[in-house]
C-alpha cells in the first residue's frame, strides 16, 4: 500500500500532524492486544514467516492515511488451536478503536492477513514415519 500525506490540523496554536509510523505503531499494539495472536509477521516477500515481538511494533502493519480517514493491513501469526474469525473480527474492532480513539481519524477498512500458526512446543502434530517416502 501507498503511503498517502500524514493528516495535518490546523489549530489557534499551531498544526498537528499525525505520520502514518504512529498510526502503525497504535495498530500494531491493538493488533498485539488480542488473545490468540503469537506475533506480528514481515510478510511472506522474503519466503517465510517471520515472528515480530513488541519491538518492532509497526512491522507487519501497513496503512494509509488520508486527512480524516485511514485504512490499515495487518499481517499475522496466529496461535495453534484458536478460531480465526473470531481472532481477526476482535482485531478489527480492536483497531478501528484504538486509532479513532487516539488520532480521531475515520477507519474505512481493517484488512488481516494470517501468515502462519505458531505452536508451542510439544503441540506441533508429528509426522508419521512410516508414510515417509523418502529419507
Amino acid at each position: 500500500m501507498e503511503m498517502i500525506a500524514p493528516e495535518y490540523e490546523k489549530t489557534e496554536m499551531g498544526t498537528i500532524e499525525i505520520a502514518p509510523e504512529v498510526i502503525e505503531v497504535i495498530a500494531g499494539l491493538a493488533t498485539l492486544e488480542v488473545d490468540g495472536v503469537a506475533g506480528m509477521s514481515g510478510g511472506l516477500s522474503s519466503g517465510i514467516a517471520e515472528l515480530l515481538g513488541r519491538k518492532n511494533l509497526s512491522k507487519g502493519v501497513k496503512v494509509e492515511v488520508g486527512q480524516r480517514e485511514a485504512a490499515v493491513d495487518v499481517s499475522i501469526i496466529v496461535q495453534y488451536g484458536r478460531r480465526i474469525p473470531e481472532i481477526s473480527s476482535e482485531i478489527q474492532r480492536n483497531v478501528k478503536r484504538s486509532i479513532e480513539s487516539m488520532t480521531g481519524l475515520h477507519v474505512v477498512e481493517v484488512n488481516v492477513h494470517i501468515h502462519d500458526v505458531h505452536f508451542k512446543t510439544g503441540e506441533k502434530p508429528e509426522e508419521d514415519e512410516s508414510h515417509v517416502r523418502v529419507r
